[in-house]
């Protein structure tokens, strides 16, 4: 175990302007220590709308198809469990981000520090995932950009490539591919808040139809204490489940995010995940009692031909156009660390030379731990052009990947949101971990100059088993959210299984 007499670097207390200012300045260097070298850019508003954007998506949609197999009660519960959930693992990413340097927070930097011999396996499924839900967003491109220009103009289909899905994917590719070349995520707020316009305005169509109540007469049976039994209610449970996932694009957020406390880092979390519950109970509801046990996996779909369910698919389009790079921006830092993976020796690990415990007795200088994690513009360039020609390849030869999505879904989001969160925290978090030794440091130190010299003794004594009985009570959840995860991807693989024998 590290001394912390070894990572002692503040100022000598026989410096008269150190001690006369030391509660006012002790705060402030723990907190610049771990800022030094990179300061975030991105404001608050702009994290929350990148979060935001990244949770909804078409799966918005499809919420009240799945309150009809729950019934209202139930699946207004399940939405919000999910939420609950989804939440603590984005809770969980922020709190590992304490962890490490200051911009350097990735799925990969958390992996070479906890398993670094999984980190491979983390980040391919990662990659394997952002790929695939990409690949999907064109296809969804493709398939409804034709029915969006029948609608506007019925003797569309005389010109034929107009209604050819491979020419849209192909126009759309064009708007897609210089955003995809963007380093910062929060590059993409101005297209994040035209893709959110798109879903306000898809849930103001789906409030006006039931308001309106021209759905009425084709409405099936109401449940709202009955579910439509079990295996139903769990095809339904995956729908709910990964439409919160968006634990790809965190560790970006927090590295990019200018004040990274706790508060601003927590109501981020907070806010993006309780917008997205809200839209999805008001959109469940609404839609469910529009068509009743009737409604399609796709509301939208349902309407009428008009101007405004054109519109809305347009809408859709647009949503999942701009949310094309946000898969493209973890893809590609989950592909270049898989290719800079290498197995980490044993006699490494016996020794306990690992990163962290050099990072405890040497620190590094400011900075320099991010220049060498950049990537190359080179290596940038190649990485990102090979996952926009691979993805255009894939969308362009194939017309469903419904199948092969439920799984990647139920592999990939459940390990992202649920699973890695819960596992780095639990490990992280150690009184082993010389990580955890170091921020215990830290934090004990801040919280010293906190109090008065008078009464500082007791009341150190008490903030410091509060926190110690609130770190064990977190690590305790965060194993239980793993297990909860490993849970929840047996159920989805177990029901795609039943559902795809079942066709």
């Amino acid at each position: 175990m590290a001394s912390y007499a070894a990572i002692n670097t503040e100022p000598d207390d026989t410096d008269p302007m150190t001690a006369s200012t030391g509660s006012l300045r002790g705060r402030r260097s723990r907190r610049g220590k771990k800022d030094a070298g990179f300061v975030g850019q991105a404001s608050w508003i702009s994290s929350v709308i990148n979060l935001v954007n990244t949770i909804l998506g078409a799966g918005l949609l499809a919420m009240p198809s799945a309150l009809s197999k729950m019934g209202i009660l139930l699946g207004i519960f399940v939405i919000a469990w999910a939420g609950l959930t989804a939440g603590f693992g984005l809770y969980l990413q922020s709190r590992c981000a304490r962890y490490i340097d200051r911009g350097t927070a990735s799925f990969a930097a958390l992996s070479q520090i906890t398993y670094p011999n999984l980190s491979i396996i983390f980040d391919a499924a990662i990659a394997i995932k952002c790929f695939g839900v990409g690949v999907g967003y064109l296809i969804i491109i493709g398939d409804l950009m034709p029915g969006v220009v029948q609608g506007f103009s019925p003797g569309a289909a005389e010109i034929g490539f107009l209604v050819d899905r491979q020419f849209w994917i192909t126009a759309f590719m064009l708007i897609v591919i210089p955003l995809s070349f963007l380093r910062r995520l929060d590059s993409l707020k101005y297209t994040s808040i035209i893709a959110l316009i798109s879903i306000a305005y898809l849930v103001i169509l789906v409030l006006a139809h039931f308001i309106k109540g021209d759905t009425i007469h084709e409405r099936g049976a109401i449940r709202i204490f009955k579910w439509a039994g079990p295996i139903p209610t769990l095809a339904a449970f995956p729908v709910i489940v990964f439409a919160y996932t968006c634990h790809q694009n965190m560790f970006s957020i927090l590295n990019e995010i200018f004040d990274n406390s706790h508060f601003r880092t927590t109501s981020v979390i907070s806010v993006s995940i309780g917008s997205a519950c809200l839209l999805y109970i008001l959109v469940a509801i609404t839609g469910y009692l529009s068509y009743g046990d009737d409604v399609g996996g796709n509301i939208v779909n349902m309407y009428p031909p008009a101007v405004a369910s054109t519109i809305g698919r347009l809408a859709i389009v647009i949503l999942v156009m701009f949310s094309y790079p946000l898969q493209v921006h973890p893809c590609r830092a989950s592909v270049d660390a898989c290719l800079k993976w290498r197995p980490a020796r044993r006699s490494r690990q016996n020794n306990e030379t690992s990163p962290s415990r050099n990072a405890l007795l040497n620190p590094a200088k400011p900075g320099s731990s991010l220049t060498k994690l950049e990537m190359s513009d080179l290596r940038f360039a190649i990485l990102t052009t090979f996952i926009i020609v691979l993805s255009f390849i894939v969308a362009m030869t194939v017309s469903s990947l419904e199948k092969v999505l439920a799984y990647v879904g139920s592999t990939g989001s459940t390990t992202i949101s649920f699973i890695l969160p819960g596992l780095f925290y639990y490990k992280i978090s150690s009184p082993d971990s010389p990580y955890h030794q170091r921020l215990m440091k830290e934090d004990d130190d801040e919280h010293e100059y906190g109090y008065e010299s008078g009464d500082g003794d007791e009341g150190i004594s008490t903030e410091r088993k509060t926190r110690h009985w609130k770190k064990e009570l977190l690590r305790k959840l965060s194993l239980a959210l793993a297990v909860y995860g490993c849970f929840v991807m047996v159920i989805c693989l177990v029901t795609n299984t039943f559902l795809i024998a079942a066709h």
